[in-house]
């Protein structure tokens, strides 16, 4: 079957089309623009990138734009839309109604749309993504995937907040985790790879790019996670802050004449390794300037990779231990000297770091030494097969 995966934004639109028996990508690309003017980029696996300028006025002309792409007769990847089997979705934020992806009915979408408010950046664009190709591919299947489906096994004492707990009876207001496509597919593919059962390891995953993540996965299951109501909880990020004082915001509106939603902006989109090195929220860019003498990008390497190790030490607590600690995403795989420096942090834990291997960018690999009490390794994260894994296995 061939499962046409798509990822949407507010105003851009990400696909693959898996076969799913080879697990072989045929073709893929990003509509950008959406609501602007509209830009395809297309890229079927045997070709070239072809980027072209199209009147995107809404998410239907970019589904639309899509189709006819893979189905040209030039360089298209099949010949007819029959072809294709089932539209995986990711969406963002499933809430509480949902625990494990699902195939989209009326009923889903409500439920979907009823978690807006946690989520009203993604949701949204990803209801309107599912609309788009129910009306260009009727009859086809569609899933929902969602990225706080895997942290759903989080016990009451981890995702519970310190407030009053009727905000949780009326509000919901608790911590979800994100990424969970990348966690669940990472912490399974971790156990496979050192031929371990994976209902039998503790597997700490640091999925580490622009936007961050760590999680505890105890025998299969997410039993906490460093993001939480919002994607904003955790790590200090590219432009997010992380964990902090929530007095700050009430001090930094007052002095800044900020609102509620100025502030939340900054926290945002002007924090992190962006706000501490007032360089890049790039970490290719904040290692050059570091490397010429620039002190704040040094210090913002630095405050990250004490945060993830701060972390990944409460995690081992968490399970009581760890045998497994993966590294994935754009920093997690191809940064070294990024998981030297979190690494460094963790000799309590008998790990030793192989720098050989360590100098080994994106591909599956361990990279600590043999006599290591704790197995680390880089494992690629590969979200786009994970949701068509997950599409397949319910149609």
């Amino acid at each position: 079957m061939n499962v046409l995966v798509i990822n949407c934004g507010s105003s851009s639109l990400k696909f693959q089309l898996i076969n799913s028996d080879t697990e072989a990508v045929l073709a893929k690309g990003l509509c950008e623009r959406i609501g602007i003017d509209g830009r395809l980029t297309y890229q079927p696996a045997d070709g070239e990138k072809a980027v072209s300028d199209k009147a995107m006025p809404s998410h239907t002309e970019a589904i639309q734009f899509v189709i006819d792409a893979l189905t040209d007769k030039e360089t298209g990847v099949v010949k007819e839309l029959s072809e294709i089997g089932a539209v995986g979705h990711r969406v963002v934020h499933g809430g509480e109604k949902f625990s494990q992806s699902v195939v989209v009915t009326p009923e889903v979408k409500k439920a979907i749309e009823e978690c807006n408010d946690l989520a009203p950046l993604h949701n949204p664009a990803n209801l309107i993504g599912i609309d788009a190709c129910e009306s260009l591919m009727p009859g086809t299947p569609m899933v929902a995937v969602f990225d706080t489906a895997f942290h759903q096994t989080m016990p009451e004492k981890a995702y519970t907040y310190g407030l009053p707990y009727e905000y949780y009876e009326k509000y919901k207001v608790r911590r979800y985790g994100f990424h969970g496509t990348s966690h669940s597919f990472v912490s399974k593919r971790t156990a496979e790879f050192l031929g371990k059962p994976y209902d039998a390891t503790k597997t700490i995953v640091c999925h580490l790019g622009n936007g961050s993540s760590i999680s505890a996965v105890l025998n299969g299951k997410s039993v906490d996670t460093s993001m939480g109501l919002t994607p904003l909880e955790g790590l200090v990020m590219g432009t997010r802050s992380g964990d902090m004082d929530p007095a700050i915001m009430e001090f930094i509106a007052k002095k800044e004449n900020l609102d509620i939603a100025g502030v939340m902006n900054v926290l945002n989109k002007k924090s992190g390794v962006e706000g501490i090195s007032g360089v890049s929220s790039d970490f290719r860019d904040l290692a050059s300037a570091a490397g010429e003498g620039n002190k704040r990008a040094e210090l913002a390497l630095e405050v990250f990779a004490y945060r993830v190790a701060k972390y990944v030490g409460s995690y081992v607590a968490a399970m009581n231990g760890v045998d497994n600690i993966a590294f994935t995403a754009g920093i997690g795989e191809n940064d070294c000297g990024m998981r030297t420096k979190i690494c460094s942090y963790l000799g309590y834990l008998g790990i030793a770091i192989d720098e050989e291997a360590n100098g080994k960018r994106g591909e599956e690999i361990v990279i600590s030494t043999p006599d290591s009490k704790v197995t680390v390794l880089v494992i690629p994260t590969n979200e786009e097969l994970a949701i068509a894994r997950e599409t397949v296995a319910l149609v």
